[in-house]
């Protein structure tokens, strides 16, 4: 009894209710973000595939390795290389430096920077956005960044690289008044910039095809809109995790700037990174040939996407012109007259380059990622008249 009448009761119970609704807050927030992730979509393994043969791979074997010994003379390429068929490795390897200074080496679990390889895993989550009906292609963007100032582009604009905008790289590397390179630029100073400071189109939107990794930041942002996680998480969540990619992830500049696999020029000077490393959805995801190959075999799940959807995806956008290379839904096309097509998304990004090349009709997958400047990964196309009619004349390399 002396207790309770030295005790201001009333403050007990205050104290009380504070306590409990501090923990309903706690369970409340977890449940909301268990929420936000149960209603993702997200991609699915393929599932087993038809054995391929020894027969088979001794038919193939060959011939890679003539590419493989012509294309990178004494082990040079410094990085990892794969062919596969029906998700099973044909032909893989692995070599050079991940960190000179370190002394460590390459091997199937160095994550690489896939440079602008990443694109086609950005649109991926954007797609699956669209198929879930949590996004529409051809929703206005200013519907979903507020800010965005061109107000006829699309989303289906941006990931085809048809809304006109400028590099991002051009209009704040020397104006200091656009932007001071001594700050690390982000997605979301991408999107104020344009906001701002009258950065006028290239082009008139939907009118031409222009290459633009401003497009690709700016879909970042919106599948961080449409899903309220960071891209980071949203990529983890909706891809990597999902696929068992455990050797995938997207660079954070505050936290892996000084543990991830640096790059070098060819002459095997290391080169720094810059204002602009902090950007995403052009760019800025690691990862390894084998993790890469689990995403493209998830690619061709029946359940992927709706097969309308699909279909777009691989539908070229660019015809102003005539020629065979076009663009569809963040993959890059060959279209020959004679119906054949190829089908690939190459990277460079500082000394770090990457190619990757779904043959879908043959289910061959071939992926290049180094971290030694060389265009020899680009090369990797050279394989494909290996597994079906792909008639290149290898005049015209990328």
């Amino acid at each position: 009894m002396s207790f309770l009448k030295k005790t201001n009761i009333p403050q007990i119970l205050f104290l009380i209710l504070v306590l409990g609704s501090c923990g309903k807050d706690k369970k409340n927030t977890e449940k909301e973000i268990t929420a936000v992730e149960d209603t993702l979509p997200k991609m699915k393994p393929l599932g087993p595939e038809k054995k391929i043969s020894q027969a088979y791979i001794n038919s193939v074997a060959g011939r890679i390795n003539h590419f493989y010994t012509k294309n990178w003379k004494n082990n040079s390429m410094n990085g990892g290389f794969l062919v596969a068929k029906n998700g099973q490795i044909i032909f893989e390897r692995y070599n050079g430096y991940a960190d000179r200074n370190e002394g460590t080496t390459i091997n199937a679990d160095t994550p690489i920077h896939i440079a602008s390889v990443s694109k086609v895993l950005t649109a991926t989550a954007v797609l699956k956005l669209v198929n879930a009906g949590k996004l529409d292609l051809d929703q206005k963007v200013n519907t979903i960044l507020k800010t965005f100032p061109y107000p006829e582009c699309t989303v289906r604009m941006l990931l085809s690289h048809r809304s006109g905008m400028r590099n991002y790289a051009y209009f704040t590397d020397r104006d200091k008044s656009v932007w001071d390179r001594h700050n690390q630029l982000t997605n979301k100073d991408i999107l104020e910039l344009l906001a701002t400071k009258n950065i006028g189109l290239e082009a008139t939107t939907g009118t031409r095809f222009a290459y633009c990794n401003t497009n690709y930041a700016m879909l970042a942002l919106i599948i961080e809109k449409i899903t309220g996680l960071s891209y980071k998480e949203a990529m983890t969540e909706m891809i990597f995790k999902p696929l068992g990619m455990k050797h995938t992830f997207v660079f954070d500049w505050e936290k892996d700037r000084k543990t991830i696999v640096p790059s070098y020029k060819g002459n095997n000077v290391e080169i720094g990174l810059d204002y602009m490393d902090a950007v995403y959805g052009d760019k800025n995801i690691f990862s390894t040939p084998r993790d890469l190959l689990k995403f493209d075999r998830a690619r061709n799940s029946p359940d992927f996407l709706k097969p309308d959807l699909l279909k777009q995806v691989y539908t070229g956008y660019s015809n102003e012109r005539k020629g065979t290379k076009n663009y569809g839904l963040g993959i890059r096309m060959i279209n020959w007259e004679t119906g054949q097509n190829f089908y690939f998304h190459n990277g460079w990004w500082h000394g770090y380059t990457s190619s990757y090349i779904p043959l879908q009709k043959e289910n061959i997958t071939i992926i290049a990622l180094s971290n030694k400047f060389t265009r020899n990964t680009y090369a990797v196309r050279k394989l494909a008249p290996v597994f079906g009619d792909y008639p290149f004349n290898f005049k015209d390399e990328e």
